[in-house]
């Protein structure tokens, strides 16, 4: 394929190194010229012959089944270096034919670190060019921050940045033309880099997908070590997860029938109003019932966490009823690791900082302040992003126990009242009941994201309804409506509750206030 080198909207222009002739195959994209930017390989990878570096991982196998049904592509390999100090790996994957002549971006949670090779799988699977980032860093740790303050100011949002403007012009290359759509498509982390495009470089892509989107990064880390410190506050107040399936079972008791439908999935937690401290042991502690110390770090798991002298709110979000499964992500006997190592990086530049010493007291807001504003991500004026068409879809699982629902509902309900009329075509948020963090539990957690998105983008069509389906043993066994925060799915009293065309999507009031 010949080069075509476009001058794009964003004034960057793209020129051939040395003029040298044309390219004509895959191999050639290493002659492209960018701006702090090389082309450090390029290779044509036939259908069902890609492997990942290092194997199959944690996967195994069955990991590598889905580059064993991958079309014929060509990998370009990048490394970026806006900074002095930055390193920034990116890999764009081409389809060498079929392509849907869309570029979409993937993202990743965690720490990052690495190349995430089975996102881009699974958009090339879908006819997309697409590109992933290691963001700045090798390996799922936040070790280099202290030392290495550019390369932190990569992982917040640069990388992703740098990853759209470079995979463009290699798409634009490849191809000799433009990409008609961009896109970004990311959970967790990459929820955050989604919602950070916008409000940082909203000409980047025409529409997002933002799952789970943990901005207010650092103020949530220290509330998740604050809450951690609560629950294991003594050597006897802690929950064992031996204990976790009877609480959840008390809970769905009480609150799974409130939705018209006992199906083990609570449609709208908020509307369960359930009391730990029912479950009181009557005597001797046992297996099926919580001391009076277990009651109260049920409460602090499932309430907003306070200032410890003044009651003041430190931070809303908290897990909600039918979460109590994976209560341990929180309640664990220690912090949850990506919180602990951005706290000890980033808060306290030590990595070996011990989190007993936390005090919530002072250190919630100390975290917040040493952020600098680099993980927060708490612009909610997407005007400039709406302005030019860009579209926001944001979904967020009801019993994630990692980045609590509310992080995503808070976000989306300050965009809407400062962007005003605007925001009512331009963004969208859809919560998953049953659905933990980004995936898994026993709600719907699988639909088409890129298919909701695009049709948004292109043709206008917001999406009022969303069908997911829950995967069991590799066959689904159930479908259900997602809907738009404001409305929750109702059965409709006639046929069979596995099947989405049995249910509507009515109007019922969320209520996140503080409990």
């Amino acid at each position: 394929m010949g080069f075509s080198f476009l001058n794009s909207m964003l004034g960057i222009a793209w020129i051939a190194s040395g003029g040298m002739a044309a390219a004509s195959t895959c191999e050639d994209l290493t002659r492209l010229s960018l701006p702090a930017a090389t082309v450090t390989s390029a290779q044509p990878v036939a259908a069902g012959a890609f492997v990942p570096p290092g194997g199959a991982g944690r996967g195994g196998n069955a990991a590598l089944d889905q580059y064993k049904k991958l079309p014929a592509f060509c990998r370009a390999s990048l490394t970026l270096r806006p900074s002095s100090d930055s390193d920034i790996k990116v890999d764009v994957w081409l389809p060498a034919s079929g392509w849907n002549g869309r570029f979409e971006a993937v993202g990743q949670g965690g720490m990052a670190g690495s190349i995430p090779y089975a996102l881009l799988a699974q958009a090339l699977s879908e006819g997309y060019a697409t590109a992933g980032t290691d963001t700045g860093h090798a390996g799922n740790n936040a070790n280099f921050m202290p030392e290495h303050p550019e390369k932190l100011v990569d992982f917040a949002y640069r990388a992703v940045h740098e990853m759209a403007v470079n995979g463009k012009a290699v798409v634009n290359a490849y191809y000799e033309r433009a990409a008609q759509r961009s896109y970004f498509n990311g959970c967790s982390g990459g929820g955050r880099h989604a919602i950070t495009s916008a409000q940082r470089y909203p000409a980047d892509f025409d529409g997002i997908v933002a799952g789970a989107a943990s901005w207010n990064s650092q103020r949530m880390d220290a509330a998740r070590i604050a809450v951690n410190r609560l629950v294991n506050r003594s050597s006897t107040s802690g929950i064992p997860a031996s204990k976790y399936p009877f609480i959840h079972e008390a809970v769905l008791q009480a609150c799974d029938g409130l939705d018209g439908v006992k199906d083990g999935v609570l449609e709208n937690p908020t509307t369960c109003t359930f009391e730990y401290a029912s479950l009181a042991c009557k005597g001797t502690d046992t297996s099926s019932c919580l001391t009076p110390e277990q009651v109260l770090s049920a409460k602090a798991l499932t309430s907003p966490l306070r200032h410890p002298d003044t009651g003041a709110v430190l931070f809303e979000g908290h897990l909600w009823p039918g979460s109590e499964l994976e209560w341990d992500t929180l309640g664990g006997p220690e912090p949850l690791d990506n919180a602990l190592i951005r706290i000890r990086n980033i808060t306290f530049k030590d990595p070996k900082w011990d989190p007993r010493q936390f005090n919530a007291a002072t250190d919630v807001e100390m975290a917040d302040r040493n952020d600098n504003g680099l993980l927060a991500s708490r612009n909610f004026n997407l005007g400039p992003f709406f302005q030019r068409g860009g579209k926001l879809l944001m979904y967020h699982g009801w019993s994630d126990p990692q980045v609590t629902p509310q992080n995503s509902i808070t976000y989306y309900t300050k965009v809407v009242k400062t962007a005003g009329k605007s925001a009512e075509s331009s963004i969208a948020l859809f919560m998953l009941p049953g659905v933990q963090h980004c995936d898994g539990g026993p709600g719907p957690d699988t639909f088409d994201k890129m298919g909701a998105i695009s049709q948004w983008v292109e043709r206008g069509r917001k999406p009022a309804r969303i069908v997911a389906s829950h995967v069991k043993d590799g066959k689904v066994d159930r479908t259900r409506p997602l809907c738009p925060l404001g409305q929750v799915a109702r059965y409709k009293g006639t046929g069979g509750t596995n099947d989405e065309a049995n249910f509507a999507c009515v109007a019922e009031r969320v209520d996140v206030t503080s409990r």
